[in-house]
């Protein structure tokens, strides 16, 4: 469902000669997106370990912390914000980068506090999330140069509730307000180009 970017960035400011120790975490329990974010992250010169949730990334970090994390915020087994202060623990410089699908204020300003370097919306692609791993302290990620549209970005929501409530099209249009009809045939549609 996730669209990710798979080219590779040439940008050497932040290739393996300057930035020698590319580990990586990914934790998020969708299995199809955390797969193709791993796959994205490796094309760009990370060494991916990937967790579904909180219990496994925990076990991951303690036996070797990686450099950079991307953690989702709502896990199966937690809540990905209680891993943060555990992670700067382990390694006080690791990257964090924080994904949502449920994004709020309130949720941004917890995932600073905790650590974390930026907050990012689902669904994020690969070059945003890299880029904002990349940022320097203080300053924040460039803008993406072809960012999803609005349409695209509502599919992708609606999909992603669509999927938490194993494809039951009247959860879903429940939890959306939305009219089931209105739901079915935007469904039944194709992704929206980017």
């Amino acid at each position: 469902m996730h669209e990710l970017s798979t080219t590779m960035t040439n940008d050497p400011a932040i290739g393996p000669e300057e930035d020698p120790d590319r580990t990586m975490l990914i934790v998020d329990d969708d299995e199809t997106f955390r797969t193709r974010l791993a796959q994205a992250m490796t094309k760009r010169g990370f060494v991916v370990e990937t967790a579904e949730g909180v219990t496994k990334a925990l076990e991951i970090v303690t036996k070797s912390a990686p450099a950079y994390a991307i953690v989702d915020l709502r896990l199966v087994d937690g809540y990905g914000l209680d891993v943060v202060p555990t992670f700067r623990e382990e390694r006080p410089d690791m990257r964090i980068v924080i994904l949502t699908g449920y994004g709020n204020i309130a949720s941004t300003v917890a995932a600073v506090k905790a650590g974390a370097v930026d907050y990012l919306g689902k669904p994020a692609d690969a070059d945003e999330i890299q880029a904002a791993l990349m940022a320097q302290p203080g300053s924040h990620a460039a803008p993406p140069d072809k960012p999803m549209s609005a349409d695209r970005v509502r599919w992708e929501h609606i999909n992603r509730v669509y999927e938490l409530c194993d494809h039951n099209v009247s959860e879903t249009a429940r939890r959306l307000n939305m009219h089931r009809r209105t739901l079915q045939r935007i469904l039944a549609k194709h992704s929206p180009r980017e």
